[in-house]
């Protein structure tokens, strides 16, 4: 019987299955997706992951609450000194130890550089996937300026171990202030570079406009957050709706999208950085005298109960589920990774695009292959 070509297709099947990972160039990490194709469009797709799974959660149960800490700050490796904020806050909060105001100052203003030092990164990979290499090098250019003021502080550069219960190990360091300050009087001139290259770039609309569009409604469906929500015009931030940590007290603006698609996904993220450095601004400017430790006690053992702390992160809300059975160590800590929830999203955003495009939607997540696994 004599096939048309209407009939049949690559290797004579119908359906095409392709194997795209795990590796790290363009899935972020170890992701395997199981992608069907008709051609080169996109029919369906299947996460797998578990590739880098180290059972946090299940090594927080033998150790004590301190212990805790530098495993929670490596889960999200790219945005270290942010994600064990959610855990201290919980910890704190149980125990009612008073973090002293300068420690929060200088947590805020950590955590906001964490921020811009993530934010970096993405655009940084993400511009690559795509095919723009010099926006590459020019966000790296301005990471390694935060790198150093981690370095600085905390003793590391990526995997640091950022903040202790009560405050933080110690204070500022000398010219500390005066680098900071130098950084943020040069990067909005920086991000005027990237715009330059990428925003008005009829390349980066094509790959990206269009691409990936969530609804607002639909988000909040999946349970998203973060620049992923904001993209699709849900103005929601942690900070802002729940605060904490001292935020209240900071001006700043939520920058949302109206599209829903990866380019406005890409503009958020952008402005997020010059909010981030509005924040940070502020706490310099006010930055309180005192100590930067809070009395915490040697061994913390707080009271029997259940309790939930959550941040606004890089990728959206971070959030620490404890459970307290009254001894030194936590009965259970669960921890909410917003890329872990995002990452469910990916089936339903590449469905009916090209191939090329699934590097782009991932992309566009923003995931830490770490914090998705545990």
């Amino acid at each position: 019987m004599k096939t048309t070509v209407e009939e049949s297709t690559v290797l004579d099947a119908k359906v095409l299955e392709l194997n795209m990972g795990p590796q790290h160039p363009s899935t972020h990490g170890v992701l395997r997706v199981k992608l069907k194709l008709d051609g080169e469009r996109v029919l369906d797709a299947e996460c797998i992951i578990g590739y880098l799974h180290r059972g946090v959660e299940k090594i927080s149960e033998n150790r004590s609450y301190i212990k805790c800490v530098p495993y929670y700050d490596r889960t999200d490796y790219i945005a270290a000194v942010s994600n064990v904020y959610g855990y201290l806050l919980g910890v704190e909060a149980m125990m009612q130890i008073e973090v002293p105001k300068r420690a929060q100052y200088i947590r805020i203003m950590m955590t906001e550089f964490s921020r811009i030092s993530s934010h970096l990164l993405w655009l940084a990979t993400h511009a690559l996937d795509i095919g723009a290499m010099t926006v590459f090098l020019y966000c790296f250019r301005e990471r390694e300026e935060i790198l150093k003021l981690f370095e600085a502080l905390f003793g590391a550069r990526l995997t640091t171990h950022a903040f202790r219960v009560g405050g933080l190990w110690k204070d500022l360091p000398a010219g500390f202030e005066e680098a900071a300050r130098k950084f943020l009087d040069e990067f909005p001139e920086r991000v005027d570079e990237y715009e330059q290259l990428l925003t008005k770039n009829r390349i980066w609309m094509a790959r990206t406009q269009g691409i990936g569009v969530i609804s607002g409604k639909e988000a909040i469906e999946w349970g998203l957050t973060g620049p992923v929500l904001r993209g699709s015009g849900m103005k929601h931030d942690v900070r802002k709706d729940r605060p904490y940590g001292g935020y209240e007290e900071f001006d700043f603006d939520v920058p949302v999208g109206e599209n829903g698609d990866t380019y406005d996904r890409y503009l958020v993220r952008l402005e997020e950085m010059h909010q981030s450095r509005r924040i940070i601004q502020q706490v310099l400017d006010r930055l309180p005298d005192g100590p930067v430790r809070g009395k915490a006690p040697k061994i913390v053992k707080p009271p029997v109960g259940e309790y939930y702390s959550g941040i606004d992160g890089p990728r959206g809300e971070l959030g620490y589920y404890i459970v307290s059975d009254g001894s030194a160590q936590p009965f259970r800590v669960r921890i909410r990774p917003p890329t872990f929830i995002s990452l469910q999203v990916l089936r339903r955003l590449v469905r009916g695009h090209l191939m090329a495009d699934v590097v782009a939607i991932i992309g566009t997540l923003d995931i830490v292959l770490g914090e998705v696994d545990r």
